[in-house]
């Protein structure tokens, strides 16, 4: 839906309720800068929106070969936004790897815009192709726009002073320049971050500034560009709002409960892809009492994290899949010496080293029984980037309130992806109450809460309260090592019993919809977006279709069971080859379909659109 105005030039400007640009080059075309520059400016020009980061696996690739190839993907709008947008509406390749990996996902009559500067032989070869598509009419059915980028960054930049490879990297704020025109769109935000990015590279201010004025100039100047395009600000609730990713939410969530429980926090992490980020972000709040600890491997990483717990601190690791599997041990030892803790594993394409760079949520059975005998904890899982903040809140409530270690489940589309999150008044957050025993009269250490069978947290070095831990079965209740059969199996089964009775304490669910009828979608993590997009289409059909998104797997809500009998059929689509359906079935004994999908990327509305389709009709 769209109108169209001229302006005195005989310009049109055309005003559409939504957009899709992607930004495609290589590893070192600056393609996330650009695209999160772009971000940036829509999300405070008002619109709502949902990015998609796309980061090569290779850290040096050759530049211009397929597997170099970095991406940015936006889709901003004047009403919600659930997901970064099944197709493209505008492609910017800045050379023909770029082009070549992405175009299929450019609509048909789609604006391209490419470098024609860099579809040279030697290019062409680089990405495998052997007749250029800017010759053999492959790309007719768009409308393409084939702009001497390096050339002309080069022009506007000959007076800076940079030599030739110095100006060539400001070609990305070119691009961007044009895309602000585009969408018309201001360039003082990017103009102020510039000031504030390089201020002491007064040089590199100039020349990127020159560079993005050139490229607004130039779709300015140009026939070629006959129109641009209005995309009006959404309609958001009353609040202050900033763009935040997954992995930044987590960690101001992290920090919010550290100061919401009056307790400091400890990060214990090593880096990996893609986590890593949490530690950076956390690094910075050391005003805020955070301590972060960069260790040598997984295991020293998880372990110094159940040191701070022991000493009274909010304790939380980061990793991956990989790394939880390495962590699996010492996760277990929190189990057995119930000490609070928080473990998050911001999954990626797998097994082993499998794509670290893409997403997928596979690790859910990991989470759940991927440890030796029986050590239950609970899991939970954030929907969306800003859903991470609150996730982090909920996982150091329940792990300090229950003394267990909790894991969250993100996924590298959630950590990477950023949406306009609105920022929350302190008074809006819970308070998590601490409890540190300090009483020696009668302390055991295993002497439990009869309401919550959480035991008490008590802190090394405090008078009368000596006890000991470690990975050795405990007698009940006095902590003494204990290897008798029956207290095993009393230990074992009351700290399974600690985590079911969590379900108590977190809400009952609510299908989104239709609150019984055909179909009842449930899902987890963040499917929620696609699903979201799909179920108004599908029920305008007619069709009366429910949606359940699981927050808590573990334990799962109390009354999830009565949930699924109201619908006829239930579909599960997962990022694995069908772990909840799994559970689902096993637990509850429903016919539950399984809808996989295992490609590093994440669903898209018109494939759940299409599942929908093929299930009730």
């Amino acid at each position: 839906m769209s109108t169209t105005i001229s302006d005195i030039l005989g310009r049109k400007r055309e005003t559409i309720d939504k957009a899709v640009i992607r930004f495609c080059g290589d590893s070192g075309d600056g393609m996330q800068i650009t695209g999160s520059q772009f971000t940036n400016t829509v999300a405070l020009y008002g619109n709502d929106l949902a990015t998609f980061p796309d980061y090569p696996a290779e850290i040096r690739a050759p530049a211009g070969t397929l597997p170099g190839v970095s991406g940015f993907q936006v889709h901003f709008s004047s009403s919600n936004v659930y997901t970064p947008g099944d197709s493209v509406d505008v492609l910017i390749a800045m050379n023909p790897a770029a082009l070549k990996m992405n175009l299929p996902d450019l609509k048909t009559n789609g604006i391209l815009i490419v470098n024609s500067d860099d579809f040279k032989e030697t290019d062409l070869r680089k990405a495998q192709i052997t007749v250029s598509p800017l010759e053999d009419h492959s790309l007719d059915g768009y409308r393409l726009f084939a702009v001497e980028l390096t050339k002309l960054t080069r022009a506007a930049l000959k007076e800076v002073g940079l030599d030739a490879k110095s100006m060539d990297r400001c070609k990305n704020f070119f691009a961007l320049g044009m895309c602000y025109w585009l969408y018309n769109r201001s360039m003082e935000p990017t103009l102020r971050w510039l000031d504030e990015k390089f201020k002491n590279k007064p040089q590199l201010v100039s020349a990127n500034k020159l560079a993005m004025q050139a490229g607004y100039s130039f779709c300015e100047a140009t026939e070629a560009f006959q129109i641009s395009y209005e995309i009006p600000p959404a309609k958001l609730s009353p609040g202050t709002y900033r763009n935040i990713s997954g992995n930044a939410a987590l960690a101001l969530g992290f920090v919010a409960a550290s100061q919401q429980a009056g307790i400091p926090l400890f990060l214990g992490s090593y880096p990996i892809t893609p986590a890593s980020d949490i530690l950076h972000e956390l690094s910075m709040y050391k005003d805020f009492g955070v301590t972060t600890f960069q260790a040598e491997d997984e295991i020293a990483a998880v372990s110094s994290a159940i040191g701070a717990s022991y000493t009274g601190a909010l304790a939380i690791t980061t990793t991956s899949g990989p790394g939880m599997a390495l962590k699996t041990e010492a996760i277990g030892l929190a189990v057995a010496v119930e000490l609070p803790l928080v473990v998050c594993d911001i999954q990626r394409g797998g097994p082993s080293t499998g794509l670290p760079t893409k997403t997928e949520q596979a690790d859910l059975l990991q989470a759940l029984y991927g440890r030796n005998s029986e050590a239950p904890a609970p899991v939970l899982a954030p929907s969306s980037p800003g859903d991470c903040f609150w996730i982090a809140l909920e996982a150091s409530r329940i792990a300090i309130k229950y003394m267990v270690p909790v894991i969250i489940l993100s996924d590298g589309y959630l950590a990477n992806g950023a949406e306009p999150w609105k920022i929350p008044a302190v008074s809006e957050l819970a308070q998590i109450p601490v409890h540190f025993e300090t009483n020696p009269e009668g302390f055991l250490p295993y002497k439990r809460n009869p309401s919550t069978l959480a035991r008490p947290w008590a802190i090394p070095g405090t008078p009368g309260l000596e006890h000991r831990v470690g990975g050795i079965e405990k007698q009940d209740v006095t902590g003494n090592i204990n290897y008798e059969p029956l207290n095993h199996e009393h230990m074992v089964r009351t700290r399974a019993e600690k985590v079911e009775g969590i379900a108590q304490d977190i809400p009952e669910i609510v299908p989104e919809g239709d609150p019984s009828g055909d179909l009842l979608i449930v899902a987890w993590g963040s499917t929620a977006g696609p699903i979201t997009a799909a179920m108004k289409p599908m029920r305008e059909k007619g069709h009366r279709i429910g949606h359940v998104h699981l927050r808590y797997l573990n334990p799962l809500p109390r009354n999830l069971g009565d949930i699924l009998k109201r619908y006829k059929k239930i579909l599960v689509p997962e990022m694995n080859m069908g772990q909840l359906v799994m559970l689902l079935r096993a637990k509850f004994l429903v016919d539950a379909e399984s809808y996989g999908k295992i490609q590093g990327k994440p669903f898209k509305q018109s494939e759940i659109e299409a599942k929908i389709e093929e299930l009730l009709d």
